[in-house]
């Protein structure tokens, strides 16, 4: 964290002292909405919440040694009287990047893969020099800033994930913390039902890559012709990455091992080098030449970067967390969130996984797609199915349509597996604890919380009726 006195703070915020703060006293320690996170030293901002309002407890913040709180209302203790506190944590964190010109900021957007290219990004960029970026997603108005306000002096990188569910909320994150190089993964259908279609989902994107300055850096996807077009709305240089023969960062020679794992030769400057990947999935492919693009733009070597890039494992969790336990059971724990680019993405890494061997998909709902919702659901059933999953379950109502898509394939194709809905997780959990067996290979995958409690099930030690099993002949 940079020191800043209070009286910085009420510059930054446009809010007053009141009650007894000192202007020259300084915050040295974090900033934190969470009371019971502060130490001596910090700053304490109350939000209001659904279920609770952070302005009951400044005075244990500034009990717990906070210098003042941030506030809309005066609470009895020396405050910085603002307008709105969310916003205010916005300018603070400004305030902190404006004091930090030798640190570049990157920015990643996309409708699926933000968290796991961001993960990469940061891993790389850690080679180079001091780096933050957000544990898990951190990707709003809330985690944006707070993210930023952890970079100190040493900060030599800071590499953020850039959300949006509307038009104005990634340029709204690219104010906070102005972006130098920017990385668009793809657009996709995710938050449909928020944006209504997928040209202003591309608009929202977009406006990372508007943000950049003209000595900046703008890496888009060849392969996506909606990301291909935001380089007409960019003043920066732009660097394409993808599979397409003109992509800047280029791969050739893609394959996949037995495990999923993806293997290609990486492109760039005249120079080639090969790259084995230990994460899972091709759609990894793409996220690791964005990787290498933003890396290269932070003056990596080639060479440098592909042996990086092969050393990368997961590093937030819930996504694409491929284990075997004990009983021979393989699990593919993606259930931090889904759409439906995730969803294929998902399901066909579980098929090259899965290949000989029994799989299963237990999907849950799909949150954000409006009046898509029940189409895209149907159609990640009947993908499901086209892939020769061999049992699917639907979680919950809300994911009856998937349930229905994979029937609806099976009527049309004649597929031989199953599919069924259940009412919740721990059916689901119940159906699997009795039904699966060694050497099956089960995807958990749905929007948030929707089919963590499956996940977190499968993890555990199996028990001893499963164990005993034998496996398949």
């Amino acid at each position: 964290m940079i020191e800043l006195s209070l009286a910085d703070v009420a510059v930054a915020t446009g809010g007053a002292l009141v009650d007894g703060a000192d202007p020259t006293a300084t915050v040295t320690a974090g900033v934190e909405y969470d009371s019971r996170a502060v130490t001596a030293g910090g700053l304490f901002v109350a939000l209001r919440g659904e279920s609770d309002d952070g302005h009951r407890f400044a005075t244990a913040a500034v009990g717990a040694g906070a210098v003042a709180a941030v506030a809309e209302e005066r609470t009895g203790v020396p405050t910085v009287l603002v307008a709105d506190t969310l916003v205010a944590l916005g300018r603070i964190a400004r305030a902190v990047v404006d004091r930090l010109p030798d640190t570049t900021v990157v920015g990643v957007t996309g409708s699926s893969g933000k968290t796991s290219t961001k993960d990469m990004i940061a891993a790389l960029t850690a080679r180079l020099g001091d780096t933050v970026a957000p544990v898990g997603t951190l990707n709003n108005e809330l985690g944006h800033p707070y993210t930023v306000l952890q970079a100190d002096r040493d900060t030599r990188y800071l590499v953020l994930e850039c959300s949006a569910r509307g038009i104005g909320h990634v340029a709204y994150l690219c104010e906070i913390a102005p972006p130098r190089i920017g990385v668009v993964l793809n657009v996709g259908s995710a938050h449909l039902g928020e944006f209504g279609s997928v040209e202003a989902i591309a608009t929202a994107k977009g406006e990372l890559v508007e943000a950049l300055p003209a000595d900046g850096t703008a890496v888009l996807n060849a392969d996506d012709k909606r990301v291909r077009a935001m380089a007409q709305r960019t003043r920066a240089r732009v660097v394409l990455f993808g599979t397409a023969p003109d992509a800047d960062v280029r791969a050739t020679d893609v394959a996949l091992d037995g495990a999923g794992r993806p293997s290609f030769t990486l492109h760039a400057g005249g120079e080639s080098v090969p790259v084995q990947l230990g994460l899972y999935g091709a759609h990894q492919v793409s996220n690791a030449l964005a990787t290498a693009a933003a890396a290269l733009a932070c003056g990596m070597p080639l060479a440098e970067v592909g042996s990086a890039l092969g050393g990368l494992r997961p590093a937030s969790p819930r996504r694409m967390d491929v284990f075997t336990r004990s009983d021979g059971v393989t699990v593919i724990d993606d259930s931090y969130n889904a759409n439906l680019a995730s969803m294929t993405a998902a399901l066909r890494t579980l098929a090259t996984i899965g290949a000989g061997r029994r799989t299963w998909a237990v999907l849950g709902y799909m949150a954000e797609l409006g009046r898509f919702e029940q189409t895209q659901h149907e159609q990640v059933g009947r993908l499901a199915a086209e892939l020769g999953v061999d049992r699917v379950v639907a979680v919950e109502p809300a994911a009856a349509g998937i349930d229905q898509g994979a029937r609806a394939r099976a009527a049309d194709s004649g597929w031989e597996g199953q599919s069924v809905q259940v009412p919740d997780q721990q059916a689901a959990i119940a159906l699997l604890a009795d039904e699966v067996r060694p050497g099956d290979v089960v995807l958990v995958k749905g929007s948030r919380y929707r089919t963590w409690h499956v996940a977190d099930a499968l993890r555990e030690t199996a028990d001893s009726a499963l164990g005993d099993r034998e496996a398949p002949a």
